[in-house]
């Protein structure tokens, strides 16, 4: 993979002046914006699993009948939480 980065002058004197090499810092700045990129993809993933999973639980749910009527749970927080009918 070829990779071509333009790094301005006054950051690459900058850099130079701390001793360091310009080409290899901004080699390092882009593998910490892939990484971070990755730890994001990662997150998303494993966002997507958990409504999948949830998704599949709740299925699940139904068809074992482990269920209440939408009324019944509404009287029940009318009735815990002071809410008139």
């Amino acid at each position: 993979m070829q990779v071509t980065l333009d790094i301005p002058d006054t950051l690459a004197a900058q850099l130079i002046a701390a001793g360091k090499d310009p080409a290899l810092a901004a080699l390092e700045a882009l593998t910490v914006s892939q990484l971070a990129e990755e730890y994001q993809r990662l997150l998303d993933l494993a966002a997507e699993s958990s409504v999948a999973e949830a998704i599949r639980q709740g299925r699940e749910d139904v068809a074992a009948g482990r269920v209440y009527a939408a009324e019944a749970v509404f009287a029940e927080a009318r009735k815990k939480y002071g809410v008139p009918d």
